[in-house]
């Protein structure tokens, strides 16, 4: 495992990190596997966790605890976000700050998340949802001034609604961000005209997430795929959604060296960014852990290769089902 450094923070974080949604907000997925696929991933250098008080309502949060108090010799860097209070994902054009973070909810959700963690603070906290017309509103800005000097948590970030990574940019720089989590993958490379540019001016780190473009850069998905009765990818892959990223994704795969994996050209195609601070792919499996962890000591792409996913960028905005 190889390990960069988190911004302006100066973390020393993995790579590869492990992203914890799937770990308790969607179907199927054995217990005792998930906690086994966490263990390996420490074991094999993996330092960085990113979960949320939304995920499977604080049981993901929990897992995390778990893990960090089994590991009481290493540093594992733990990363949070604080729910719309609204509970709309993503977050809409003339929501207010009342609506959605007002600042004593901002208080209450961090105190939760740390009571599902058993942990006295977090490394990092980060708005689920944003609007960057908030950016000036003195009232979050007060929150967060106040968690920190409770010590309660150290950074504070941003996850970006889906496919809006300018829609952060005045907020950043506020100069009271510390992070940003934006979707960035072979498909979505939107992050690299504006987003990129003032995190790398700003010494801002990023947490590049969905870098398989929710399963599509798997490679395995068909336009007939189903999930479980539940399961939120049956409402994110409708036809018009699903069809076209199949694909896509299916355009890819001559491109894909012998002896390669899509999922691992994919990572490496994120690890080729030196924007990026860390990948936070989800991992349910110890197969994945394994197979994911390796795109790290791989490295980033050939440069022609590279050049030649480029030229498959997919620029998408925001629909009713994009979630």
């Amino acid at each position: 495992m190889k390990y960069r450094t988190f911004g302006r923070l100066g973390w020393q974080v993995s790579e590869i990190g492990y992203g914890m949604w799937g770990l308790a907000g969607w179907k199927g997925g054995d217990a005792e596997e998930i906690r086994r696929s966490l263990h390996l991933a420490v074991e094999n250098g993996c330092n960085f966790f990113d979960t949320a008080l939304a995920y499977g309502e604080g049981k993901s949060e929990t897992l995390l605890g778990e893990l960090v108090r089994d590991y009481p010799q290493k540093k594992l860097w733990t990363a949070s976000k604080i729910p719309p209070k609204n509970r709309i994902w993503p977050s809409r054009r003339g929501f207010t700050l009342d609506e959605v973070f007002p600042p004593d909810y901002i208080q209450s959700s961090v105190e939760t998340s740390l009571k599902n963690l058993g942990l006295p603070s977090l490394d990092l906290i980060q708005f689920h949802v944003w609007e960057d017309d908030w950016a000036e509103d003195p009232r979050w800005q007060t929150a967060i001034d106040k968690l920190k000097s409770q010590k309660l948590v150290t950074g504070v970030g941003i996850s970006i609604n889906r496919w809006e990574p300018e829609n952060a940019i005045r907020t950043l720089r506020t100069g009271l961000i510390d992070a940003v989590q934006v979707i960035y993958n072979i498909f979505d490379q939107n992050p690299e005209d504006e987003l990129f540019p003032v995190c790398q001016e700003l010494n801002i780190g990023v947490i590049a997430r969905v870098p398989f473009d929710e399963g599509t850069l798997t490679g395995t998905l068909t336009k007939e795929s189903k999930w479980e009765e539940g399961d939120w990818r049956n409402t994110y892959f409708v036809p018009e959604n699903l069809i076209p990223s199949v694909e896509r994704a299916e355009k890819l795969k001559p491109l894909i060296p012998t002896g390669s994996t899509m999922p691992e050209i994919a990572l490496r195609f994120i690890l080729s960014h030196p924007a990026v601070s860390t990948i936070i792919p989800g991992m349910r499996k110890e197969s994945h852990v394994r197979a994911n962890l390796r795109a790290s000591d791989l490295g980033g792409l050939d440069p022609a290769l590279l050049q030649e996913l480029k030229k498959h960028r997919w620029t998408r905005r925001p629909t009713e089902w994009s979630q």
